[in-house]
């Protein structure tokens, strides 16, 4: 096959997320769930998902699109990592529990989408309130306590404190086996990815030589939003204690909004101050992707071409596959022989012409 591997062709489009022993792999409407199962064969689940954005304008709009894409990642992130959970509950049902039975009872078939509501809600909260609110803070104690400190280096306390919160919660949950078995799989989702995005076959051989860095990862749109925080809590500041909490959680959506726009030009630009400006979240992948074993490779190649033609993709930048190639030219072969060895006015006799 015609290599790529310098220029990175146009994005492809598929994006996902490692979930437990396995990845979710998403193209537009669908995606596909693969997991290496306890007997070690590869489970595959295709499914459809409409996004809650799709067909109203105004939550497309840039700027206001980022935070409700957001939200709907998160919706199927907690129903992609509940589906391969369920493959390795299959083996240990066990007889749901009275708070389960009483969720079912209340809420019936709309039970999944409560406790999905009722996640993210506590991942949002939880979030906001330890990075954000906390080192806002720990940025207003330090100005009571330390007399040269003022209201200009708050911002700048406080910036410091969430950077090292953040780099800090990285460092300490792939610290966990079953984490840094995550890890391993968002770093064989990155490496599919970035094989076809510059050209290759998608094969376990190619997928291993590829990058696990790439600039459209959750991971550094988390760390944009919280430098773009930094840099907005800069501009717009307060004597007013109570306000600056507020203010902070007023501007969320503003603040993500401004970050989605980032990953998405990111993601579509080889422009150097983009990339320059993409590199701390490049780095802080080195800690959320790790290697994957050639085993965890092959699940996520399950999980891609189950929603994505890569073939085609290649096709479409001009890139003839290897097979392709040396099919063309025995056939090529085939017809110049053939015409070598024919010779005017010889034949069976017969004319087959009608």
């Amino acid at each position: 096959m015609k290599k790529n591997v310098m220029n990175q062709l146009y994005p492809s489009g598929i994006g996902g997320q490692a979930v437990l022993e396995g990845i979710m792999m998403r193209n537009q409407n669908q995606y596909a769930v693969a997991v290496r199962k306890p007997d070690q064969t590869i489970e595959v689940v295709k499914k459809e998902h409409k996004s809650f954005i799709e067909g109203r304008k105004i939550l497309s709009l840039p700027f206001i699109r980022g935070i409700f894409n957001f939200i709907d990642s998160m919706v199927l992130g907690i129903k992609t990592l509940t589906l391969s959970a369920s493959f390795f509950d299959e083996e240990e049902e066990e007889e749901p529990g009275r708070f389960e039975t009483w969720l079912m009872n209340k809420f019936g078939e709309k039970t999944e989408k409560v406790i999905i509501a009722f996640t993210i809600f506590l991942s949002v909260v939880l979030a906001v309130g330890l990075f954000m609110l906390l080192p806002l803070l720990v940025a207003d104690i330090a100005e009571r306590v330390f007399p040269f400190i003022g209201e200009a280096q708050v911002p700048v306390i406080e910036g410091i404190v969430k950077i090292l919160i953040f780099i800090g919660y990285l460092l300490l949950i792939s610290l966990m086996k079953d984490i840094r078995r995550t890890f391993m799989y968002h770093g064989a989702e990155h490496k599919c990815i970035n094989c076809i995005e510059h050209g290759n076959a998608l094969t376990v051989e190619n997928v291993r030589r590829s990058s696990r860095f790439h600039k459209r990862c959750g991971t550094s749109f988390l760390l944009i939003v919280l430098v773009i925080s930094i840099v907005i809590f800069l501009l717009i500041r307060t004597k007013v204690i109570w306000l600056r909490y507020l203010i902070r959680i007023l501007l969320i959506p503003v603040i993500a909004g401004i970050s989605y726009e980032f990953i998405r030009l990111a993601g579509r630009s080889e422009n150097r101050v983009v990339n320059a400006l993409s590199k701390p979240g490049l780095w802080m992948q080195k800690i959320t992707t790790k290697e994957p074993e050639d085993e965890m490779i092959e699940v996520a190649i399950a999980a891609v071409e189950a929603v994505f033609d890569w073939k085609d993709y290649l096709h479409q930048n001009g890139i003839e596959l290897e097979e392709e190639k040396q099919k063309r030219e025995r056939e090529a072969r085939v017809l110049s022989r053939a015409k070598s060895q024919y010779k005017e006015g010889e034949g069976s006799g017969y004319n087959w012409k009608f």
